[in-house]
């Protein structure tokens, strides 16, 4: 995985009020209005969607690029929509 800091998101969406399922919902339909290869990032919270998140893009074919989990408890998530 590459910093966070290293990469320039195409679009960004929060998703701190949303609870699972409907966490991944938005982070998808985020997804699908991206071109191929644009990066989104995701703001989240939540143990539940900072475990789920991640995994299920990657098992969807995006790349997660970065997570970087906050003494907050926020979570930051670059993901790059597949080919």
């Amino acid at each position: 995985m590459c910093s966070s800091q290293e990469i320039q998101p195409d679009s960004h969406l929060d998703i701190t009020g949303e609870t699972c399922p409907m966490t991944f919902v938005h982070v998808r339909l985020a997804l699908d209005r991206l071109p191929p290869g644009a990066v989104l990032e995701v703001v989240m919270k939540g143990e539940e969607p900072r475990r789920n998140v991640p995994r299920t893009a990657a098992e969807q074919g995006h790349t997660v690029l970065a997570q970087n989990d906050e003494a907050s408890g926020i979570t930051r998530l670059l993901l790059r929509r597949k080919m």
